[in-house]
Formats: structure tokens, C-alpha cells, sequence
């Protein structure tokens, strides 16, 4: 094997460490969040909520002032939402 093959397997390597890194990352500032507002989690930390816009069930990240990644401020039902979870009585399954 040349010195271009293994330079090359070494970055590749690199960049998936670097990418287990940041969805771990991930996993744990959503896992984090959800455990502050104090709901139930799926196995990658995301909160699990049923969505009142659609009606649906979600797994969802939350931001730094407890809102769903899917929350849209122009939405009546997504602003009920993002004030049931920060009230910790939203929905959940």
C-alpha cells in the first residue's frame, strides 16, 4: 500500500470520528434538554411528544428555551405547544 492509500484511509477515518463525535454531541444536548423539561426520551435523547398541528406522534430535539425544533412562532397550536412543554404538560407517548 502507497503513502496516498493510507493517508487517504486515515482522513477518511478522521471525518467518521468526527461525525460519531458530533451526533453524540447531539444526542446528548437533546437527551439533556428533554430530561429538564422532564419528558419522556427515545434511545437518541429527542423529547417524545404528540405534535398538536398535526396531530401526530413526534421524537423532537428542543432548543435552549424548551421548544420543539418543529416549533413555528406564527402557529397558534406550536405556541400552545412550546408553552406545555416548558410547563412540563404536553402531551406525551
Amino acid at each position: 500500500m502507497d503513502d496516498d492509500g493510507r493517508l487517504s484511509r486515515f482522513v477518511e477515518n478522521l471525518r467518521a470520528a468526527g461525525d460519531q463525535f458530533a451526533e453524540a454531541k447531539r444526542a446528548y444536548s437533546d437527551a439533556k434538554r428533554s430530561a429538564l423539561a422532564d419528558l419522556p426520551q427515545d434511545d437518541r435523547g429527542r423529547a417524545k411528544i404528540v405534535c398538536r398541528r398535526y396531530a401526530e406522534r413526534r421524537a423532537v430535539a428542543l432548543d435552549d428555551e424548551g421548544r420543539p425544533a418543529c416549533f413555528d412562532p406564527d402557529h397558534t397550536d406550536c405556541r400552545g405547544c412550546a408553552e406545555d412543554v416548558r410547563e412540563g404538560i404536553v402531551e406525551t407517548w
